[in-house]
């Protein structure tokens, strides 16, 4: 039985400049998750506005600084706890290309077409799906 609000966790699908791929992210921790595919990001802070822990995440995860853009998809349930809310975005001018700095051992930059061939947590799937449809 759950109790309180939902803890709102954010992923940034972070679309490369010439807007032919997106930023994904393979975990490394926690052990049971290690060797799928997300979209980089985090828990949402009190207080803190989605958009807002979208550019804070990809700040301390990767190193980047972004705009963030629409959302993309419906919310989606990872357990009884957490909900994963997903943006796209796009990183500032003058940006070095993305470093995985927590929780991730690879970065790559896929194609549209190529999105659904990745090992993705069960959460994303249908966002994945829905962002293969989106104008980038």
């Amino acid at each position: 039985m759950t109790t309180g609000t939902p803890v709102i966790v954010v992923g940034a699908a972070i679309v490369r400049s010439d807007g032919e791929a997106v930023l994904c992210a393979r975990r490394s921790a926690p052990a049971h998750l290690a060797g799928k595919w997300e979209f980089p990001g985090g828990k949402v802070e009190a207080g803190e506005r989605d958009v807002d822990a979208v550019v804070r995440e990809c700040r301390e995860e990767l190193g980047v600084e972004v705009t963030v853009g629409a959302r993309v998809g419906e919310d989606a349930r990872i357990d009884d706890r957490f909900t994963l809310r997903v943006f796209l975005a796009r990183m500032q001018p003058g940006q070095p290309e993305p470093s995985p700095l927590e929780d991730h051992d690879v970065l790559a930059w896929v194609s549209r077409g190529e999105l659904l061939d990745l090992d993705w947590l069960a959460p994303d799937v249908p966002i994945v799906a829905q962002l293969g449809y989106m104008a980038w």
